[in-house]
């Protein structure tokens, strides 16, 4: 009875009307909203429902895993089904065009027959050589080949190749449906518009093969590369002005294809964007007058003008002197930089103003957009409105001025001579005071506040500086890890392999995403790590840290408890013991000490500093100047703070 059944299955022929009838009762027995994977929504497809005339359920099951084979998988049941349907009208669209059983071979080129013709005969000589080193010596048989030997297999090629040209007429004419499915969005989709490499390619290729008939399409692209490269300026600008041409008639020719062909679904997004590329585009650019956009700042400006006569020195190390010869410069010589870099601003302005006026309007709105950064306006003649900046919550604080430092230098003394005061009495007691101290007097406040104002800004560029990068999201880091994948899939096509990332991302299992949101969550905590430590106190002297100078001597105890101390803290007897009750130990201890032995220790700390002193003056004459200078700028800065503290 078995034996009937599947010879009967086998026997029943399927029409495309019946697969269409098929395909249309699995649709109705679907779920409205089919968000599941196809596989799931598949087992749990009533199969004896989805049954019609004489096909049975177990019969329409086997032709749809026949039917199912062709098409894609990584979408819902619903989405395979239209497919389905598509592949059944027509079964040869697009790329399985070519396995049409009517559509022509294509003939073989000269070396394939040559190679056809001689590959049995040198694999009985050579049994031990692999099918790679085989073709090898082939090709370079074919290479040395003369060219009467050469004639024949080029004659069999161009017999073989007008035969192609005829059959394949022919098969357009016999299936126009399958031919027009060709292209992606039909054949009468314009051309896109050459490159100016290409142009000049496509010109210089017909005068290469005069002269080297047998060249090889490799030897063409090699030969013809290494010319493009050493093209002069001038004869590249020619090409570069007929693409833009070719680019600027293709746009219009495409934006009217686009309306009258509604049904193929395309935009805007589809035209090609630009021909140039980025050096193409200066190129044209510099040509038609617009200038260089100038340094944002001084500080850039100053680093553009050292770089040039920097050529020798590796490029990690650049800017790294840069910015350490910009620190050694007076702020007049900075000042300066900052006034030339607000002139050529403005030239650069009037010049750009200039170029404006002799492009196009197209042209005009891309250099406008391009040129956002230096503030030009059009018509506005280089001028710029100034806005205020928004208060950064990371903007450091204002240094406390001369007469704060005088007022909390006093304060405590009044306090204790006249304790009957208030504190805002005080305060204004304070200001009187301040008022009344001859110029004289002040003038040692005021350097105490020109210090701490150098701090202040430099602790402010520091904070910009160190600013952690933002972070990225399980989506970002998943799309950077697979971006490279995804622009040689789309041929460097960064708008659809951004789309097509973006749907292979949401069509993800939690399962296969929860490695990239751990990745996610280590990046956060790294951010919030790094935005805690950059709010902290970041000025070295103020948070009390000591900056660390390479091959500075250690700095010995000052005095004999210092050096007491020390001893109790290394031996470890105390360690047993928190560090606040350590020290009021070792404190008692001292005080316990007699004074032969506080002597003894004040003399060993003694001797400590006179040996420092030396080990100091050593190493600092092994400094260089600049280094030298930032040490006693360091020091300097920091005697004045821990005064001020006192």
């Amino acid at each position: 009875m078995n034996g009937e059944m599947d010879a009967s299955t086998k026997d029943q022929v399927w029409t495309q009307d019946d697969l269409l009838n098929l395909l249309e009762a699995m649709k109705v027995n679907l779920p409205q909203k089919d968000l599941a994977k196809y596989k799931t929504s598949e087992s749990h497809l009533d199969w004896e429902k989805v049954a019609f005339n004489s096909f049975t359920g177990e019969m329409c099951k086997q032709k749809w895993n026949e039917v199912s084979k062709v098409i894609r998988k990584f979408r819902t049941l619903t989405e395979l089904i239209f497919d389905a349907q598509d592949f059944i009208k027509n079964p040869y669209k697009g790329k399985k065009l070519k396995k049409h059983p009517d559509f022509p071979k294509k003939p073989l080129t000269p070396y394939f027959r040559f190679f056809i013709e001689k590959r049995a005969k040198y694999a009985k000589l050579h049994p031990e050589m692999s099918n790679l080193d085989l073709t090898k010596i082939l090709s370079m048989k074919y290479r040395g080949l003369p060219d009467k030997k050469k004639k024949k297999y080029l004659e069999d090629f161009q017999k073989d190749k007008e035969t192609f040209g005829h059959s394949m007429s022919k098969f357009r004419e016999d299936h126009p449906d399958l031919v027009e499915s060709m292209a992606k969005k039909g054949s009468n989709v314009p051309e896109k518009p050459r490159t100016p490499q290409q142009l000049w390619y496509s010109h210089e290729k017909k005068a290469f093969l005069k002269t080297h008939a047998d060249a090889t399409t490799k030897d063409i692209k090699d030969s013809l590369g290494k010319q493009w490269t050493q093209l002069s300026d001038k004869k590249r600008l020619k090409w570069i002005a007929k693409s833009l041409e070719m680019h600027k008639a293709y746009e219009e020719v495409m934006k009217g294809f686009i309306e009258t062909h509604p049904e193929l679904n395309m935009s805007n997004e589809d035209i090609v964007k630009s021909t140039l590329t980025k050096a193409e585009r200066h190129l044209k650019d510099k040509s038609d007058g617009r200038p260089d956009k100038p340094p944002p700042n001084g500080y850039s400006m100053f680093c553009a003008e050292l770089m040039s006569s920097m050529k020798d020195v590796p490029s990690t190390e650049r800017m790294v002197m840069c910015s350490q010869q910009w620190k050694l410069l007076k702020q007049n010589e900075k000042d300066g930089y900052q006034k030339r870099c607000e002139q050529q601003r403005q030239y650069v302005c009037y010049l750009l103003s200039v170029c404006l006026q002799s492009i196009s309007e197209e042209e005009q709105q891309r250099v406008l957009g391009e040129q956002k950064m230096i503030g030009f306006k059009k018509g506005s003649g280089g001028s710029k409105k100034k806005s205020r900046a928004k208060p950064s919550p990371e903007k450091p604080k204002r240094p406390i001025s001369a007469m704060f430092i005088f007022s909390e230098e006093k304060r405590p003394k009044l306090q204790q001579e006249r304790p009957d005061l208030s504190d805002s009495e005080l305060t204004r007691l304070l200001a009187r005071m301040w008022n009344e101290l001859s110029d004289k007097k002040k003038e040692k406040y005021k350097r105490l506040e020109t210090v701490l104002k150098a701090e202040s800004v430099k602790k402010g560029q520091e904070e910009r500086s160190r600013l952690p990068d933002t972070p990225k999201t399980a989506q970002d880091i998943w799309q950077q890890s697979v971006i490279g994948d995804y622009l040689a899939r789309f041929k460097n096509d960064r708008p659809k392999a951004q789309k097509a990332m973006e749907a292979t991302w949401n069509t993800m299992e939690k399962k296969e995403k929860i490695m990239w949101i751990k990745k996610a969550a280590e990046d956060q905590k790294r951010y919030e790590r790094e935005l805690s430590e950059m709010r902290s106190p970041a000025t070295i002297i103020a948070s009390g840290k000591k900056m660390k100078f390479d091959g500075e001597p250690k700095k010995p105890p000052s005095n004999g408890y210092q050096k007491f101390s020390q001893e109790m803290l290394s031996n470890g007897e105390l360690n047993h013991l928190p560090m606040k009750e350590r020290m009021g130990e070792i404190g008692g201890r001292w005080q316990r000490q007699p004074q032969k032995e506080k002597d003894r220790y004040k003399k060993i700390a003694e001797e400590k500093q006179k040996l420092y002193k030396v080990e100091l003056e050593r190493w600092l004459a092994s400094l260089s100047s600049q280094e030298r200078n930032v040490y006693k700028e360091y020091n300097s800065q920091s005697e004045c703070y821990h005064k001020l503290s006192l």
